[in-house]
């Protein structure tokens, strides 16, 4: 990318996982982010907030699939500018190193009728 080149995606999910949930709650807290205690259906007690430009930032409790030092990214793109173009909505894929990336599409012009075949990373 050139010094001068504009990203058309933008952050729109961080979501940390940590072994001290209620330590980095009250952490991030402490530095502005006023968080919510969540849970969906039985999915495990979790954290969120939203900054002012609509980003979500969630702390989950880390798992043995999710340590401490993973995270999990998720962008607004418009699905349009890829090839294939994505449908709009929700799109879960694989980066390279296998982290999982959430997509949000949203069309600009005409959206795709059909989701892609995004190519997964070589195990």
């Amino acid at each position: 990318m050139s010094p001068t080149a504009t990203a058309t995606a933008r952050i729109a999910l961080v979501v940390l996982y940590t072994d001290h949930l209620e330590e980095s709650r009250e952490f991030y807290t402490a530095l502005g982010l006023p968080f919510v205690r969540e849970q969906h259906g039985s999915g495990p007690v979790h954290y969120s907030t939203t900054l002012a430009d609509g980003m979500v930032i969630e702390l989950y409790p880390a798992t043995a699939k999710r340590p401490a030092s993973s995270a999990r990214l998720g962008f607004t793109i418009d699905g349009q500018t890829l090839t294939p173009p994505l449908t709009s909505g929700r799109h879960v894929v694989k980066d390279p190193d296998g982290r999982m990336v959430e997509l949000y599409a949203a069309c600009s012009t005409k959206c795709s009728s059909t989701s892609p075949t995004i190519r997964q990373p070589r195990s």
